[in-house]
């Protein structure tokens, strides 16, 4: 997808041979990006307090004591945070499964675009890993949205102590795209959080699922105070005390995904139990992390296309070529950007 608007002519520097000149530049870029994460490190997995469900009612997958490893499962660990925290959990040691259906990288045939980085098939990345670390990752191709039963098989099987998950469709503009995006983003990202959820209580295992969502639940004006971790103490009408979620304010399909999968969580650690950490961040940027710089082959994602390109990828980009910034609304927002 072009970068330049159809409304303005080629920028003159834009010679084939200044168009390579820009593309060392964005080079040089990608690798002081990789630089910037050398101090990459990722939160402890902490074990929330169980709800209602007592803790005999419930098999523990694996026991073992805290610093011995865990094995961890990563939905959507071919993604642009799933592979490198694939990577980053099994560089400290735990035993690491990763699951995608790939979907990302159908989206690119649809769009017609592709990450600047070259991506290597998950078979190739898992090996070039095992090479450069000696450690295993195994790739599996399961569709958790729509193979049920195969999840909760492989969850019975497998009996992992954490199961981490980035499987949804992530970005804003593409499910504002048109129908088709809008029905695909609302189907994949609940009924993949849903089945995993029912799979997570069939499945009778104690498994701690880490999720991650996004701070645009809460759109992108002012809340009009700091937002507290965890749920809000507050007066209901008539006087009543009452603890609820933070109010959500969803400025697009795929935010609105990620308020109704916190309503989905809320319910199933109140009903069955379920230890459940839902994260809410910023936009992630960047490239490569400690990991992913070790073998040309276990590279991550870059992308500055108009739907999954975050502000920062494009303005790189845009730089490095000459062309003028595209910016959103007034260019006045303050975000806070977290390095991949």
């Amino acid at each position: 997808q072009s970068l330049s608007s159809a409304r303005e002519p080629p920028h003159p520097s834009c010679t084939p041979s200044a168009f390579r000149a820009r593309m060392r530049t964005v080079a040089a870029l990608l690798v002081a990006s990789a630089t910037a994460a050398s101090a990459f490190t990722a939160p402890r997995l902490a074990r929330a307090p169980r709800a209602v469900r007592p803790a005999a009612a419930r098999q523990p997958a694996v026991i073992m004591a805290a610093e011995k490893k865990k094995k961890v499962v990563v939905l959507g660990g071919d993604g642009f945070c799933g592979w490198p925290t694939t990577l980053h959990l099994s560089d400290a040691g735990h035993e690491v499964i990763m699951v995608d259906n790939l979907s990302r990288r159908n989206i690119d045939i649809e769009l017609g675009c592709s990450s600047l980085t070259p991506i290597e098939s998950p078979e190739v990345r898992c090996k070039a890993w095992k090479e450069v670390s000696g450690k295993d990752v195994r790739f599996v191709n399961i569709d958790v949205a729509q193979e049920y039963h195969v999840m909760l098989k492989f969850l019975e099987d497998e009996k992992p102590d954490v199961v981490i998950h980035f499987g949804e469709q992530r970005a804003a503009p593409y499910s504002m795209r048109n129908d088709k995006a809008k029905r695909y983003t609302i189907d994949n990202n609940l009924s993949g959080t849903h089945n995993l959820l029912c799979a997570i209580v069939e499945s009778g295992l104690d498994i701690h699922m880490v999720h991650l969502g996004t701070m645009g639940v809460y759109g992108y004006g002012t809340s009009g105070g700091e937002i507290p971790e965890g749920y809000i103490d507050v007066i209901l009408p008539g006087g009543r005390p009452s603890k609820i979620l933070h109010p959500a304010y969803p400025g697009s399909i795929y935010h609105a995904t990620k308020v109704l999968d916190a309503t989905l969580f809320q319910f199933y650690n109140k009903n069955d139990g379920l230890r459940i950490t839902d994260l809410h961040q910023g936009i992630v940027w960047g490239t490569n992390t400690p990991q992913t710089v070790q073998d040309e082959r276990l590279i991550n994602r870059f992308d500055y296309d108009g739907d999954y390109g975050t502000v920062l990828n494009r303005f790189l980009m845009q730089s490095a070529l000459g062309i003028p910034l595209t910016v959103y609304g007034t260019g006045g927002q303050t975000r806070a950007p977290i390095h991949i």
